[in-house]
Formats: C-alpha cells, structure tokens, sequence
C-alpha cells in the first residue's frame, strides 16, 4: 500500500476527494496545505455529512475537512495505535512528525495481519555454545529446544508472523542439523538460504559471505535471543531515522551494594547509598543499509560492534534503537533454564 496516493491538497474539490477515496480504497485523504503541513483526513462520512448540508461537490474541501483527526507519532508501537482505533472505532490513523508533517499511514488490517515484507532477515546461527555444554555436544546452541520447539523456530516464526518471508541462516557448528530441520523453508511457506561458514567469523563477518547485496535494508540477529521485540518496528525505525546501521539496545542496571562515599582529595564531598548505574547495552538485533557490507573482508573475523565501529569511521550514521521489550540472551545454563520456565507457563 503506497499511502501517498491518500494525499490531497486543500485547494482540491469534494468531487476529486471522492475520486481519491474510490481510487486508493483507503476509506480516507490525508489532506496537506501547500506547504506539506498536515491538516486533517476526510472520510466517506465527512462528505455525506457535507452534501446533507447542501455542499455542491465543485466546492472547496476546506468546510469537510475533519481538522481534530486522531494522528499519532512517528515511534508509538503498533499494540498502542491497534487500542486506539478500537476505542475510537476507527480503522486508520495518520502518523505524523513533531514538524506536523505526514510520514504514514496506519491501517488495521495490516496490523492485524502485517503486509509481506521483501527485506532479508538474517539469523547468525553458527556458534558453538561452549559456555552451554554439555546441552551443546550433540547439537547447535539455536536448535535447543525451548516449549516444544528450537529457540531459531521462535525467532523465525516471530518474523514471519511480521511479514519477512526471505531469510538467510549463517551455520557454522553442526549447520547440517539445521539446514535438514528448516530445509529452504517451503514448508513455513518461506525462502530460506544459508551463509556457511568454513570458520566462524564472528557476529559481522558471516554477512561478508553474501554474494549478491540486498536492495533494501535488512534485519540482522543473534539465533539465541528470545525477545518480544517486533523486528518490523527496529526496521522501520531505522529507516526513519536515515541510518546506515541500527543497533537495539537494552538498559542495564547494576546497584552499587555499598554506600559510596564522594571525595576530593582528602575531603569528603557527600554520600550516595547503594547508587544505581545504568547503562545501555547490546541486544543483539540490528537493522542494516546494504552498503555497510562494503565495510567487511571476505571471510574475515568481524563482530558487529567492530563493524559499527568501521561505519562510524566512514562518516556513516549509526544509532541506538532503545528497546524496552522481554529479552534474554540464551548464553549460560541458568538462561536456558529460565526461559525454558517462562515459556512453559504461557
């Protein structure tokens, strides 16, 4: 859906703004002023009541315009805008920007049911999992199986369920178990190809793999992260900020278990009981431009912090997308205790 095409000028007629409802079969305009400010929307509805009241359809749109439209930003998540339009029994909301701007559109049903995305979703799935041993001897760390199923079924049904059908596995440590589970991914009705890695090459170095670049921006992730984050919204995040790279980032808080004493010198400053740090730590989940992969050697060792590092160096923009979603990195025994836990409760 090109929601573009929604957008009318406010110089236009009634009778064009029928025309661009029957067009589009968006069931809404999104009018704009001739400065691209954001007005309001006009409906079905707003020009039945129009005509009611006499309105010819050669007039002006300006006395249909619906200028207390419900809008909503840029970054509100999908589950907030699907609870505003069923409280306010509306199936559209225009996004728009602090500028007043617009910068979307969103439509129930593709919430409801995502639109089919063709940007590549990649899983780095070609660890050894030492630190998970003995679990790991006989099998790669993202087939462990959490609620009935492998953690990378998780991470592939979750994206699927978000719209991505084209995915590419990087597979190092017994790959073949996983090539033979997941196939070329027909079975889920997908497309499913691999990055096999001879050594392993680290979180970055398997994308050096790829052969023919993608055309678009695509999702990156570890295959032992389960998280509730919706990889659609990190994708469209980044492209709204004009990214070359998008890391999601988690707070970490660590409390101080003693009372710090603050000084200079010899003289004491002041106290601060058992102080509270917080940082921003890695998620393991990115968004990526295709040209970043130029930044990598064939088959070099390259983790994704480094790789940032390298597109920084180039003047390239690289942002922190703030995620605030359950997230656990299946890296020690305790974890895959736990999750295991926590799924089998849900």
């Amino acid at each position: 859906m090109n929601w573009k095409n929604a957008i009318i000028n406010s110089r236009h007629t009634i009778k064009s703004a029928i025309q661009n409802l029957n067009e589009t079969g968006l069931q809404v305009s999104l009018v704009e002023d001739d400065n691209k400010a954001f007005l309001g929307t006009i409906t079905d509805g707003d020009i039945r009541r129009g005509l009611l009241k006499g309105i010819d359809l050669s007039q002006s749109i300006q006395s249909i315009i619906n200028r207390n439209s419900l809008v909503v930003p840029p970054l509100m998540s999908r589950e907030m805008v699907l609870q505003l339009m069923k409280v306010n029994r509306i199936h559209q909301i225009p996004i728009v920007n602090e500028s007043g701007n617009l910068v979307g559109l969103h439509l129930m049903d593709e919430i409801l049911q995502p639109s089919k995305l063709d940007n590549l979703f990649v899983i780095m799935a070609g660890g050894k999992g030492v630190r998970l041993l003995p679990y790991t001897e006989n099998c790669p760390k993202p087939m462990l199986p959490v609620a009935g199923k492998p953690m990378l079924e998780h991470i592939i049904d979750k994206a699927i369920g978000e719209g991505f059908q084209n995915f590419l596995i990087s597979i190092y440590y017994l790959g073949h178990m996983i090539e033979n589970y997941f196939k070329n991914g027909s079975e889920k009705g997908i497309k499913i190809s691999y990055l096999r890695e001879e050594t392993p090459l680290g979180t970055a170095g398997a994308l050096s793999l790829i052969k023919k670049f993608p055309l678009k921006p695509f999702v990156v992730t570890n295959g032992d992260v389960m998280t509730d984050i919706r990889y659609n919204e990190l994708l469209e995040f980044h492209v709204l900020h004009k990214a070359t790279a998008t890391m999601a980032v988690r707070v970490h808080e660590w409390q101080n278990p003693f009372g710090v004493v603050k000084t200079k010198g010899v003289e004491i400053l002041g106290f601060e009981e058992k102080p509270v740090y917080r940082n921003h730590v890695n998620a393991g989940i990115y968004a990526i431009q295709p040209d970043s992969l130029h930044y990598l050697n064939p088959g070099e060792i390259c983790d994704m912090p480094k790789l940032f590092e390298k597109i920084a160096e180039n003047r390239k923009r690289i942002i922190a997308y703030p995620m605030h979603e359950p997230w656990m990195d299946i890296g020690r025994e305790e974890d895959l205790i736990k999750i295991r836990g926590i799924q089998d409760t849900l």
